[in-house]
């Protein structure tokens, strides 16, 4: 059982001591209790602990209107069941009206019911306005939305209402949804990946989305049934156009009262669903049941074997294996090795063994790549590692050729006539479609490129809306292609965006649009290097305000992740990371060369010269 207590607020410290004397009444339900050991009162936003159990306490008889704030902001942090404590302060109209399921607001730290305002005449009663710097919003699809930093000001009020113990003070109005500090909506709330395919293609894309840790307050299911009941609502609105859901519409699940999907003893998950489900045939069953066993396996500690669907009256209606969903991996490389790649010190390909392991020379690649015939500056590689593009020394072409046979250099397919190497190419990205994706940094004549195949001719690439003055210095794809990272420099300072990649028809022909641009790194001033890290990861290098460089994954929707400031690398120019979360990091660092992370272990100096290094894509 992790450790388990009651939670206290300014004024309900001072009776903290008489409560927790009470051992009858203290976290009631626990198995065991300590012997030994100091009490401590936990406050709003301490450090998040998700094995912490909060337990709300109701209003005392005649509790003070601060009392009933401070009580209430406390009991939106617990897994109270249907947040009834938390209602148990409001009056019976505004309980009915309160909707905590709607949205979360997280702030930097938990609100300040600020300083009391007495009522008019009429409108007698007391208003507190609660005062925070919000940070994000998560909505009723659980999409985790970030905001820049910015006051926060709502107001709630209370009144007097009689009833058997008389005149109690309860809130009558108050602001819609939960209203939890940062450490809160952490100790309360995981990320989990669903996942939709990606528009006429069976290539799975990722959804990140928020579910409680614990059992659901409102629907009292686990996390597990949580996230199946997200994945058959449907993809969020930001990635609804570029997915579709194999589901049919309408599909829910059938627990016939239980609040839990049940794992077999072979580490299968049967999934009952409802009718709606019930006729459809083998080959979209199976596809059905990927969506799950891809959304589900992050979430469970033992490897999930299995996933097994379930008709409205208990027949089975397919079962697919761990091993057959793989064929629906982003870019249908999962097992693959993936090698690490980079630009030696003469301008040269060069691959690094996939063996984390792996002692041995770098190679030089086969190919004008590897053999000198063209000195460049950065490059990609395909995801098949049969073919790269690569960017001229000087930064104003752009060639591509294969790597694992020898060929001609050929011409450049994108040439740019920027002034100086900044104003020019920026390092090329593929998709898992086999298309590259380039910048052309010419102040004059700035364009985001694609080359369907890599080798089709080059088209630009719309922005819609528009960047507003900014330029495109870094490009990074997803290796479902459904996504795009951007790093973009306005008025000396570069961000990081997520675009959504929108296809209008078929095939090559198709016009390609990146929409709607979201930020992914709020929390930093400035991110200068960034790589795809997994199917809804990212890992940056920047700054924060007033801050000093770090390496850190983040989420795409710009949410954090728990422990992903990874140990100190000074002066880091470039990264890269693998879709295969197991795999090494590699970054390259003016002071140490071209180094690697394996997982667990500390960062190791590969070669001490060289630049830009690459994992596929």
């Amino acid at each position: 059982m992790g450790a388990e207590t009651r939670r206290y607020g300014r004024l309900g410290a001072r009776r903290a001591s008489a409560l927790l004397g009470c051992s009858g009444v203290l976290l009631a339900g626990c198995a065991s209790m300590p012997d030994s050991g100091d009490v401590h009162t936990v406050k709003a936003s301490q450090r998040a602990d998700s094995q912490v159990r909060v337990y709300a306490v109701p209003p005392r008889k005649d509790a003070t209107p601060d009392e009933i704030v401070t009580g209430f902001l406390e009991a939106m942090t617990s897994d109270d069941t249907n947040f009834d404590t938390a209602r148990s302060y409001l009056t019976p109209d505004a309980s009915k009206k309160w909707r905590p399921q709607e949205s979360t607001t997280v702030l930097v730290s938990a609100p300040d019911p600020g300083t009391p305002v007495p009522g008019r005449r009429d409108n007698p009663g007391m208003s507190y306005s609660l005062l925070g710097q919000q940070i994000a919003t998560v909505d009723a699809q659980h999409a985790y939305q970030p905001v820049p930093p910015s006051d926060y000001r709502r107001t709630i009020h209370l009144s007097q209402k009689g009833g058997q113990d008389g005149k109690q003070w309860r809130i009558d109005s108050l602001p819609s949804g939960l209203l939890l500090g940062a450490s809160d909506f952490e100790r309360n709330y995981r990320s989990v990946n669903k996942y939709y395919f990606a528009s006429g293609r069976d290539v799975m894309v990722a959804d990140p989305v928020f579910i409680r840790q614990r059992q659901d307050p409102v629907t009292r299911m686990d996390p597990v049934t949580q996230a199946v009941k997200a994945l058959l609502e449907g993809p969020t609105n930001w990635l609804k156009p570029v997915v579709e859901s194999r589901f049919p519409s309408g599909t829910g699940l059938k627990l016939d009262g239980a609040r839990s999907l049940a794992f077999d003893d072979r580490n299968g998950l049967k999934v009952p669903l409802g009718e709606k489900a019930s006729h459809v045939g083998r080959p979209q069953c199976m596809k059905m049941a990927a969506q799950i066993l891809f959304t589900i396996r992050d979430l469970t500690s033992a490897r999930l074997e299995q996933v097994e669907l379930l008709r409205a009256d208990g027949a089975q209606l397919c079962v697919l294996s761990a091993g057959q969903a793989e064929e629906y991996a982003p870019d249908h490389s999962t097992g693959r090795p993936d090698n690490q790649y980079f630009v030696d010190n003469k301008q040269r390909l060069a691959v690094l063994e996939a063996d984390d392991n792996a002692t041995g020379e770098p190679q030089n690649v086969a190919g004008p790549f590897g053999d000198g015939r063209l000195e460049m500056s950065s490059v990609g590689v395909a995801r098949d590692e049969h073919k790269a593009a690569a960017v001229s020394d000087d930064a104003g072409g752009l060639y591509v050729s294969s790597i694992v046979s020898n060929s001609e250099l050929g011409d450049p397919v994108i040439t740019s006539s920027g002034k100086g190497r900044d104003n020019r190419l920026s390092a090329p990205s593929w998709d898992g479609r086999g298309d590259v994706w380039v910048a052309d940094r010419d102040p004059s004549r700035p364009a985001l490129k694609r080359l369907a195949n890599g080798a089709e001719a080059p088209e630009e690439v719309k922005i819609v809306p528009g960047l507003d003055g900014a330029r495109i210095e870094a490009v990074k794809v997803s290796a479902d292609g459904a996504r795009i990272a951007l790093l973009l420099t306005k008025d000396g300072s570069t961000t990081l965006k997520i675009g959504r990649v929108e296809r209008q028809g078929g095939g090559d022909d198709a016009v390609v649009t990146v929409t709607e641009l979201r930020p992914a790194a709020p929390q930093l001033e400035t991110v200068t290097a960034v790589s795809w890290a997994g199917p809804s990861r990212l890992v940056v290098v920047g700054k924060e305000a007033g801050g000093v460089q770090q390496v850190r994954y983040i989420q795409t929707d710009g949410s954090t992740v728990p422990n992903g400031i990874l140990p100190g690398l000074n002066q880091v120019k470039s990264v890269a990371a693998s879709d295969d979360e197991s795999r090494p990091l590699v970054a390259y660092s003016a002071e140490d060369g071209i180094v690697r992370l394996p997982v667990g272990a500390n960062w190791q100096t590969l070669v001490k010269k060289g630049s830009s290094p690459v994992y596929p894509g």
